[in-house]
């Protein structure tokens, strides 16, 4: 049972909906168990202000200071990624975790530039995720894509370069998306339109979407559907203080990646129940829910879930429609829209005279 003080039908409820995941950093799994055992396995010594522990690495997740002050710390864990093996084990046991919290399908994000410049070529990374993404859909019936995001803090040209090299895998179809993460408020929408043009032009099958008004400006968010072409708004949160951009993401049913225990923990609010969800609901903007870097943020998908619902006490009804929203945001085929469809339904028609 979770922390969090639900009524166990809701609970269970909760627990079995059928949930895609579109805003997880999979660099931001890395537990503190894992971060430690891949240090000893690669001979990796970890800078001395960084904790010790596994029990230090723990209260140090408690107490981030903001968005840059969690990145320091997250690229420093980053170095412990080394061999394939290291990126395959890392996405899996995400995978497996995301799967007991009722995980169907997942678009993760992964950053290729932050392994590169450590001198690990691009094909360790994308191989190793790759194998991962395989075996959850074999071992695990669980759904994945895999979506290459650009390191807003990085220069354009060094987005273009990572673009060039991840041709080949944007090209067989394992790299499903492009995406824009790090940093947000110094680093415009308007620095990567070359980046986004580039792939657009060679693949235009491919799922564009942005980090953006998580902590910057609403214009983030417009900019990053005009300049950039998203169909998609990874945050989106202060989307809330302009009434025509919500308007024109209902219309356009571009769906917002919403990480509320993220927000939380990032000082963005200060509590769940500060988030604008009811008012997303009344303008019919459609939105899922995700756990972004849930190693480092206390909880996985279903923690979110719970954590929504603790504040805001959604009927069944809601919920309904806040997973369908959530696959008919996804990047696949309309098969399998219809069987994650019919699952939901499933799951409600057993829980709805309890719930």
């Amino acid at each position: 049972m979770s922390c969090y003080k639900i009524a166990q039908h809701k609970h269970d409820f909760l627990h079995e909906l059928p949930k895609c995941e579109h805003h997880v950093h999979l660099e931001g799994t890395l537990s503190p168990d894992l971060l430690f055992k891949l240090a000893k396995r690669n001979n990796i010594t970890l800078p001395n202000h960084f904790p010790s522990s596994i029990e230090l690495c723990n209260d140090r997740y408690e107490q981030f200071a903001d968005l840059q002050d969690f990145l320091d710390h997250y690229y420093i864990g980053m170095s412990v990624l080394i061999q394939e093996k290291d990126f395959e084990d890392l996405a899996y046991e995400y995978f497996i975790k995301a799967k007991n919290d009722g995980l169907h399908h997942s678009e993760t994000f992964f950053d290729p530039q932050g392994h590169v410049e450590r001198g690990i070529p691009i094909e360790t990374v994308v191989n190793g995720f790759n194998k991962a993404c395989i075996k959850a859909q074999k071992e695990l019936g669980v759904s994945t894509k895999l979506i290459m995001c650009l390191l807003r803090h990085l220069p354009s040209a060094n987005g273009l370069a990572t673009i060039e090299s991840a041709k080949p895998f944007y090209e067989n179809g394992i790299i499903h998306g492009l995406g824009l993460d790090s940093s947000e408020k110094p680093f415009p929408p308007k620095l990567f339109i070359d980046c986004y043009s580039e792939v657009k032009k060679n693949f235009p099958e491919v799922g564009l979407t942005a980090h953006a008004g998580e902590e910057a400006d609403p214009i983030f968010i417009s900019d990053s559907l005009d300049l950039l072409n998203v169909t998609r708004i990874d945050h989106g949160v202060q989307s809330y203080r302009d009434d025509e951009l919500l308007k024109r993401l209902a219309k356009e049913q571009i769906m917002l990646s919403l990480c509320p225990l993220s927000n939380v923990k990032l000082q963005v609010v200060n509590d769940v129940s500060e988030l604008p969800i009811r008012k997303w609901m009344e303008f019919g903007v459609p939105f899922s829910i995700n756990s972004d870097d849930p190693a480092y943020f206390g909880g996985y998908i279903l923690d979110n879930y719970l954590a929504v619902e603790s504040r805001f006490n959604f009927s069944g009804e809601e919920w309904v429609k806040i997973a369908k929203n959530s696959v008919n945001g996804s990047w696949i085929d309309a098969a399998r829209k219809k069987e994650l469809i019919e699952e939901i339904d499933r799951v409600y028609n057993k829980y709805k005279d309890l719930i």
